[in-house]
């Protein structure tokens, strides 16, 4: 592992649950600047995941765009970030009917505020990447959870239902 690799895992840093979660500035569909703390008042789901069209973020996006009303009855916001391009994020969007925001964040700037970009390993080689990683934050913009290793199939019903169990 390289100097650089070396730096980075220093930087590293995991949020707790209980405090409040960073605030970052994204562009949505319409190029319009949007910050996260505009939706304070609303529960938040912030999910990050790998890649646009691999099978397990396929997974994950379709989950929560089936639950999309359920979540909305409820005021919970969903944001999907990856490193993808926001031209990658409008096909995936587009070809997955997704309607919720996806956030591009191609130099892993918000990813490493959450502490989710890190080392990973996969068939013997190692390198740095976005770990699967899920944020629920409360009207207030506290984390109240945040669901580390996260498996796509089933994690939708699974978010939905920690929120409406906790805090209705």
């Amino acid at each position: 592992m390289g100097n650089k690799h070396k730096m980075l895992l220093s930087q590293e840093f995991h949020l707790q649950e209980g405090t409040l979660a960073p605030n970052f500035t994204f562009k949505d569909f319409n190029n319009k600047n949007i910050k996260l703390s505009n939706f304070i008042g609303n529960r938040i789901i912030i999910y990050f995941y790998p890649n646009d069209f691999t099978p397990g973020c396929t997974t994950q996006a379709d989950e929560f765009s089936k639950d999309f009303n359920k979540y909305l009855e409820h005021n919970i916001t969903i944001i999907g970030i990856s490193p993808n391009d926001e031209k990658t994020h409008h096909q995936f969007k587009e070809k997955m009917n997704i309607p919720f925001l996806l956030v591009s964040d191609e130099n892993n700037q918000i990813a490493k505020k959450y502490g989710v970009y890190s080392l990973k390993k996969f068939m013997g080689k190692e390198y740095m990447g976005v770990n699967r990683t899920t944020f629920l934050i409360d009207q207030e913009g506290k984390i109240v959870k945040i669901f580390y290793k996260v498996k796509p199939k089933g994690h939708s019903s699974e978010v939905l239902n920690y929120f409406l169990k906790y805090y209705h």
